[in-house]
């Protein structure tokens, strides 16, 4: 046949032939069969046709065989690097050093890559088709010259290297005069390589070889490798070789399996509490209460998020829940021989500061909800086994830990690096740059945990700034949280219309699109918002009913489905909002222009109308695409201002006027119904023009219009989950609020009934009806703080896929709703994207995408839209806490604050004017230490009461109490707000004089 050219994607091109150039086809077919076992269990054998060929290109520029248009690999370099599984999988920070080039990834590599690890194969893929790395991928599984059958007796991984080390063989004669570098950590494979003929080296050696010029590259090299080359590591925070077994060897999988199935152990997720480091949960469905993991000892070289294997300690080994705060003094159950290491090499943690109030469910400093027996103890355990690692791939965040200036000089040392989040234990690094990276935050992977090894170790990546840095430290918490700042590609701006856009003829006479132009529709949104995704109007009919019009930006108009911009904002799944920046979904051509519903300007919309009486009683509602222009974008206190303003009678206002009055009969609707109304401690701040530094803080202040919208919103919301689940009962996109269990209230409860009230959270009417009536008519705050603490008694609010869960299972609990999804914002949230194509499908005017109705895409869809919506709230109250320590840096503060939680050891206080939540010590780490002269304290549980022991002192959960707000830096560079009794006297009347 004739000559063809087939290109396999960017990054790995191959030739079929080309012209003059293109060898002579000659395919092979090749038959592989393998074992499959079925869902049902049978095992059946699969057959399957491999067909391999001869004219695939090398990639290479000196090559005259091949087609060059592939090519990546230098002429003028004097060698080429094939690298095997282990360097793929286990040092990709070092590939992505510019230092590493020339780079030939076989097949047989990144299909193994891709099987053990999704995020790093990810990264070689982009590495590979990154236009400025000489990075190939050879097709060696598809060569005939370089396939290879797995010999008799041949383990998997034994025939993979031996295909890398063929590959290398080919190259050789491939490209004669270049040196071909087999890179493998594999010692055993090393030595195969060599007796082969073939030039191999570890990345250490490598790194080694380079090390006048590229000095960077063996910091690079995974912890695992540092042993190949013999270095002494005697430094802070080294391996001792004398030093013994630290932590029990995990379970092989074969016996943790055998110990699940008889009960003896039990699978979960390790949750590390994120302000005390030594200790953990673990949720079990075998186990109705979680088990709780004490001290570094019994974690057992786990992490947060790892899935372990735990077995339950003896009975008489179960614990009473410490009631102290988490303390360098108090640890609680920490194994003394690991503890007394700690402390020896000054790992230990320091007391924790305090930070922005908690507006998730589920934080607390407490710990997590805890279930004990009748004796008051509760089920402890120890990990036994690592089921699934959690270690980060984008690596972990922080800085070094300061070491003697004589041993900077030492060239290669080992380093303690401190992660930002206490929840990650210390990391063992080896670096030349010690003496340049003190005073930065850095960037770590972590490569190995070895039993005779206090720390885990693992290897520098990159520098991110200097440490206290604002940009730096929002670069910090970016990280940290998981949110792509990548720059949109040039495929999905390729998928934005080009500007200025405006609406078309065809839109105009669009037949399916409404044009709503001459309705006084309005905008109600936070100040200096630019993404408008949704705006509103409230008209009178002629019948006396009122039409109610809630316009959301008709994003699916320009984002279609299966596109590089839909398959990026998938990805993306929501925009992420900083004090100081927004981090975008979609290109800001479109969130932030074409698709914004701004003031004065014909812009796309889907509408949703409703027909109501007077009374709020809906008579009937449509859905529609629409064309609107709104005759006003308003910030929340405009719209109060004209609402309030009684001279003022134009169309917006008195549209407002009535939409208000209608909000405030369905809020009270949905109230009666069961519906929390629960309070934030969101703060906002007043940023420079010029530097975005702070300079005010303050608790953000909820108007009525923010109810009026929040109203609407829900309105439109609840209408159109009822529509497409109807259309759609086994793929609609929802969202549902599980209802919290009782035990996520006791805290809360016994708070109240310490000072009188009652709390009943057994429905969420019950519960609505009991925080309306906690008040104290001597406390206007007392409600409000109770609303707060509620707030993080329940769980989160998940999406997912109607046919996955009961139809018992949809009901939103806070919301007091049988069925809720979001459709309001899709300029901001993907889920909103899917629920417009189903929307569009259930009238009738799209097709609903196949993907839609994939069960396994699209489960892996919604995981991801929850996980990223979930990091967004996270790294946006990073960012309101890193600007809250920038304010109080330079600005020590006294203000009130409210007791919420009494310990044996401290307070925990909310200060309601900036939003601060934080423990207050009765006695810092010093004054433990010393011992003289210091007040003890005894803690009375059910009353929750604090009382000093010479009756001097007594404090009670929400009394006001006085403290002093200032900054201190930690040892690991750990910045914190430090929250400290003042002299003075609490609201009983009694002094307050510590130590």
């Amino acid at each position: 046949g004739g000559a063809r050219t087939r290109r396999r994607g960017a990054g790995r091109c191959i030739c079929i032939g080309v012209g003059a150039q293109a060898r002579t086809t000659a395919t092979m077919l090749h038959h592989r069969a393998f074992v499959k076992k079925s869902k049902q269990g049978k095992v059946q054998k699969v057959v399957r046709e491999h067909y391999l060929r001869e004219d695939i290109a090398c990639g290479s520029f000196k090559c005259e065989k091949c087609d060059r248009a592939v090519a990546k690999l230098e002429r003028e370099a004097a060698e080429y690097v094939v690298i095997d599984t282990n360097v793929g999988l286990q040092s990709i920070d070092f590939l992505e050093n510019e230092a590493v080039d020339n780079v030939i990834v076989p097949s047989t590599v990144l299909q193994e890559t891709k099987k053990n690890n999704l995020s790093v194969y990810n990264r070689l893929r982009n590495l590979c088709a990154a236009k400025d790395r000489k990075f190939y991928v050879f097709s060696n599984e598809n060569h005939r010259d370089t396939y290879v059958t797995a010999a008799e007796g041949e383990s998997p991984n034994d025939r993979n290297d031996r295909a890398i080390r063929v590959t290398a063989l080919w190259y050789m004669k491939e490209v004669p005069g270049t040196r071909i570098l087999l890179l493998t950590n594999d010692a055993e494979n090393r030595r195969r390589a060599k007796s082969e003929g073939i030039l191999a080296a570890s990345t250490r050696e490598y790194a080694e070889a380079r090390k006048a010029t590229n000095p960077m590259l063996v910091d690079l090299v995974v912890a695992s490798s540092v042993g190949d080359s013999n270095m002494d590591i005697g430094a802070e925070g080294g391996r001792n070789s004398k030093r013994q077994r630290i932590y029990e060897e995990h379970k092989l999988m074969s016996d943790i399996t055998v110990g699940l199935k008889q009960g003896r152990l039990h699978q979960g997720t390790l949750r590390v509490n994120m302000y005390n480091p030594f200790e953990g949960y673990v949720s079990s469905e075998s186990m109705e209460e979680e088990i709780l993991i004490c001290g570094r000892a019994n974690m057992n070289r786990a992490f947060d998020g790892d899935v372990v294997a735990v077995e339950l300690l003896p009975e008489q080994e179960w614990r009473v829940p410490s009631r102290n705060l988490p303390s360098s003094l108090a640890v609680n159950g920490e194994d003394r021989s690991v503890a007394e290491e700690e402390h020896d090499e000054g790992g230990l943690e320091e007391e924790v500061g305090a930070g922005v109030a908690q507006i998730n469910p589920g934080e607390d400093y407490g710990g997590a909800p805890i279930t004990t027996d009748s004796s008051g103890r509760h089920p402890c355990g120890r990990v036994v086994g690592i089921i699934k690692r959690n270690w980060r791939t984008r690596g972990y965040c922080g800085s070094l830990r300061p070491i003697a200036k004589e041993k900077l000089q030492m060239g290669m040392i080992s380093c303690l690096f401190v992660p930002v989040e206490r929840k990650f234990p210390i990391i063992r690094i080896a670096t030349r740059q010690a003496a340049q990276l003190m005073d930065q935050r850095i960037l770590v992977s972590i490569d190995t945990w070895e039993v005779d090894s206090l720390y885990p170790s693992g290897h520098y990546v990159r520098a991110l700034g200097p440490i206290g840095d604002k940009d730096t430290e929002t670069e910090v918490l970016i990280i940290e949280n998981d949110i792509n700042t990548a720059p949109f590609s040039v495929e999905v701006h390729a998928c934005v219309p080009a500007l200025p856009w405006s609406v078309s003829n065809d839109d105009l006479s669009d037949p399916n699109r409404q044009d709503l132009r001459h309705l006084s529709i309005c905008s109600v949104d936070p100040p200096g918002c630019k993404d408008i995704d949704d705006a509103l109007h409230c008209r009178k009919l002629d019948n006396g009913n009122l039409e109610i019009g809630v316009h959301i930006a008709d994003v699916t108009h320009f984002l279609k489905p299966s596109t590089a911009m839909d398959e990026e904002a998938a990805l993306r799944s929501t925009t992420v909002y900083l004090v100081q920046r927004r981090i975008d979904m979609l290109p800001k051509p479109l969130t932030e222009d074409i698709c914004s519903l701004r003031a004065g300007v014909d812009r796309l919309a889907f509408s949703v109308l409703w027909e109501m009486t007077p009374h709020a009683e809906i008579v009937k509602f449509d859905v529609t695409k629409s064309i609107i222009s709104s005759k006003a974008a308003l910030t929340y206190a405009e719209a109060q201002s004209r609402i309030d303003d009684r001279r003022l009678h134009d169309e917006v206002t008195e549209s407002l006027r009535e939409m208000n009055r209608i909000a405030r009969i369905l809020r009270q609707r949905r109230a009666d119904a069961g519906a929390l109304s629960l309070a934030s401690p969101e703060v906002k701040f007043e940023l420079d023009t010029e530097t975005h530094d702070p300079l005010d803080v303050g608790m953000y202040q909820v108007r009525e219009t923010n109810q009026m919208v929040e109203e609407m919103m829900l309105l439109a919301n609840i209408t159109v989950a009822k529509q497409i689940e109807a259309a759609f009962p086994s793929c609609a996109v929802l969202r549902r609020h599980p209802t919290p269990t009782p035990k996520m209230f006791e805290s809360l409860i016994k708070a109240c009934n310490a000072v009188g009230i009652s709390l009943d959270p057994s429905t969420s009417k019950t519960l609505a009806i009991s925080l309306d009536t906690a008040v104290k008519p001597d406390d206007a705050f007392f409600n409000k703080m109770v609303r707060i603490m509620a707030t993080r008694c329940l769980t989160q609010a998940v999406y997912f896929r109607s046919g996955d869960v009961s139809k018992e299972e949809y009901r939103h609990y806070g919301l007091a709703t049988p069925i809720y999804t979001h459709f309001t914002s899709p300029i901001r949230r993907y889920a909103d994207v899917l629920v417009h194509r189903l929307l569009m499908a259930a009238i009738g005017l799209r097709i609903l995408p196949d993907n839609m109705t994939d069960r396994s895409r699209m489960k892996a869809i919604v995981d991801n839209m929850n996980y990223r919506h979930r990091n967004a709230q996270m790294a946006g109250r990073a960012s309101v806490g890193l600007h809250t320590l920038i304010f109080f840096k330079d600005r020590p503060t006294v203000a009130d604050a409210r007791i919420i939680r009494v310990r044996t050891n401290g307070l925990i206080v909310f200060v309601p004017k900036f939003g601060i939540e934080g423990p207050v010590y009765f006695h810092s780490n010093s004054e433990e230490k010393g011992g003289d002269g210091k007040v003890q304290f005894a803690l009375d549980d059910q009353t929750q009461v604090a009382r000093s022991l010479d009756g001097s002192l007594r404090f009670q959960v929400f009394d006001t109490v006085t403290v002093s707000i200032r900054v201190e830096e930690s040892q690991g560079h750990r910045r914190k707000l430090v929250l400290a009794l003042c002299q003075g006297e609490n609201k009983t009347g009694q002094p307050m004089t510590m130590g």
